[in-house]
């Protein structure tokens, strides 16, 4: 895979206007997902309300279920609607969705993921209804061109809407399997609150976490965060661990994240044996403090559109070994920032893993280099510009 040494695809300026937004009353967009829970899609829409809300009402449909963060959002007072979907193509579901836009006065719908464009798209079949932002954040695993959903984006996506990838491998995918015009898709570049990661933490402070996560003054600790989910595959970040055993027998892991796959996780943690060396944290809202407080950031997907929590662990200042997936290697400049691999390569992880260990001063110099890179191309605030972009020209359209 060709390392991008930056990122290169921006939306396109030209197509933009400076039309201002309505002034007689705050546009309302939607932000249509399958749940509230901690990913990183959620997080990005969160963001984006939270950022924007001064000048933009936003509420949320949630089609599948609530989410630790919608809970958090309806304390904040933002309209959060679970449309509890069934199934399959579910009729009723989209018939909910449009009584909320029409009670909500919508002007634009977010959709992130392809089943909430899907959703939103069914709802307005056959009326006028708001146009459709459709963002994909990555892909399934296996990701295969398919027929039906080719010719449904044919049929459901209106001049008025726009497709926006996460990355350039993500929008790729797009183009080849979802049959989707190339001058159709742009990319806007995930992007993290840079501010956060830059408060530096007291020898004490740092000590203190390690403590709280199991670690030893003396071992290395490798992090990693993500959704407890079989994209993440932890397993391999286990078995990865387990070959170090006699390498780096003070190697720790300590997981941050909630998810489905935990019981999976704990039953292969015990079977390998490795219940002294992994610890798991679950859903934190400290993720910078623990970040700064471990030595190397692990991720070991088997697919990826571009991982925010990548972004954070170079925005901290750690080196990085994960695996070579979807659009990792947008974010991860292989042998400067951080160490590469095969998805499923534990031999190779265990390799990398080590020859981070025995190096310091390459463990620093990545850091600092990734420090640098998520500061450049990946702050939020560049992000939110170019969506504030989309919606200015979607809603005065």
């Amino acid at each position: 895979m060709t390392v991008r040494e930056t990122p290169t695809r921006q939306a396109p300026k030209r197509e933009m206007s400076d039309a201002p937004m309505a002034e007689r009353r705050p546009p309302t967009v939607c932000q249509a997902l399958h749940g509230l829970g901690v990913g990183g899609a959620e997080v990005l829409a969160v963001r984006l309300a939270e950022r924007l809300g001064s000048s933009i009402r936003f509420v949320f449909v949630c089609l599948d279920e609530l989410g630790t963060l919608g809970e958090s959002l309806r304390g904040e007072g933002f309209p959060v609607h679970v449309l509890h979907r069934r199934p399959g193509l579910d009729w009723s579901c989209s018939r909910r969705f449009r009584e909320v836009l029409k009670s909500e006065r919508v002007n634009l719908i977010h959709a992130h993921q392809y089943t909430p464009f899907l959703q939103a798209a069914l709802s307005r079949l056959g009326r006028s209804a708001p146009p459709i932002l459709f963002t994909e954040h990555g892909r399934h695993h296996p990701d295969h061109p398919g027929l039906k959903r080719r010719l449904a984006n044919r049929l459901l996506l209106r001049p008025r809407d726009r497709v926006v990838a996460v990355g350039e491998a993500v929008r790729m995918a797009l183009i080849r399997n979802e049959g989707l015009p190339a001058k159709r898709v742009d990319v806007i570049y995930n992007g993290i609150p840079i501010e956060r990661f830059d408060r530096p933490f007291s020898p004490e402070e740092r000590a203190d976490a390690r403590r709280e996560m199991g670690v030893g003054p003396d071992d290395l600790a490798l992090i990693q965060v993500a959704r407890l989910d079989y994209l993440k595959d932890h397993a391999t970040a286990l078995r990865a661990l387990r070959r170090l055993a006699d390498r780096l027998p003070r190697s720790r892991l300590v997981l941050v994240g909630e998810g489905p796959e935990e019981p999976a996780i704990r039953a292969l943690t015990a079977e390998l044996g490795l219940e002294g060396r992994v610890r798991m944290l679950g859903s934190r809202k400290d993720v910078p403090r623990l970040l700064a407080a471990a030595d190397l950031a692990l991720l070991t997907s088997i697919s990826e559109g571009i991982p925010l929590t990548l972004i954070e662990a170079m925005a901290a200042g750690l080196p990085v070994v994960s695996t070579d997936v979807g659009g990792v290697a947008e974010v991860v400049v292989d042998q400067r920032t951080g160490l590469l691999a095969p998805s499923g390569g534990d031999s190779a992880l265990a390799d990398a893993i080590a020859a981070l260990a025995d190096d310091p001063e390459a463990r620093r110099r990545m850091g600092a280099l990734g420090r640098e890179r998520a500061r450049q191309f990946f702050s939020d605030q560049r992000m939110h510009a170019e969506y504030h972009k989309y919606y200015e020209v979607m809603i005065n359209a």
